[in-house]
């Protein structure tokens, strides 16, 4: 099985059966293959925050089906899913939503010790992380503390905190200015490149989206989105 993400005939409409239904996504395809890096390109309201939190078991379709490495993941209960998105998925937003009290360390090693990892080993991989990032030297440091740049390249160390499969990313860059973006999306590339992780990547920004290996686009039609469609830069 050479995808990590596999998703077929996704559906999905918000208050469905009533005046006030608005049809999101319908007969959507896509695929992440092993290592590939794609990006996914829509209009505001063409339903690319939902594709990732269905692809992210974040929300479930009304149709179709999602599998991550192979496995079925529609019907699952409540606690599966959490264990699959916990040890198959890494997030990332636009903004950063580290949590303030803790240093960049201990919310990289948070989610290392939720899916059991030991404290020592949890502190030595996050500390590995904040090294290859450019962030040793501000461990220490709380959030605010830190420069936004600084803030997305913890986050994406605490994405990758527990070696997920899939890196999920809604607008990673958005929030920070230009220069900024293109700084901290070369370390991100760099580290899904190194780590040999794929990634969905949802961007408004042509020329980042352009660096990646395929461009997904999603056109909003009618109050829905059309089906996925992919092309190889």
């Amino acid at each position: 099985m050479n995808d990590v993400l596999r998703i077929e005939g996704i559906a999905k409409t918000y208050n469905p059966g009533t005046p006030g239904a608005v049809p999101v996504l319908r007969d959507l395809d896509l695929t992440v293959a092993r290592g590939e890096v794609v990006a996914l390109v829509a209009p505001s309201g063409a339903g690319k925050s939902t594709l990732l939190h269905i692809a992210g078991l974040l929300d479930t379709p009304d149709a179709g089906r999602v599998l991550l490495s192979g496995r079925d993941m529609t019907g699952l209960a409540d606690r599966p899913r959490t264990e699959a998105r916990r040890r198959e998925l890494g997030f990332v937003y636009q903004f950063h939503h580290l949590l303030p009290e803790f240093t960049a360390l201990e919310n990289v090693v948070l989610p290392q010790l939720a899916d059991g990892v030991s404290e020592r080993a949890a502190r030595d991989r996050a500390r590995g992380l904040l090294d290859r990032v450019g962030l040793a030297a501000r461990a220490r440091h709380r959030p605010a503390a830190l420069s936004g740049g600084e803030q997305q390249r913890v986050a994406f160390c605490r994405a990758l905190a527990n070696e997920p499969a899939l890196l999920l990313a809604d607008e990673p860059t958005g929030n920070l200015d230009p220069a900024t973006s293109d700084r901290v999306f070369e370390v991100l590339m760099a580290l899904v490149r190194d780590t040999g992780l794929s990634a969905l990547i949802a961007t408004h920004n042509m020329d980042l989206a352009g660096r990646m290996d395929r461009v997904v686009r999603l056109d909003k039609v009618a109050g829905g989105a059309d089906p996925a469609s992919g092309s190889r830069t």
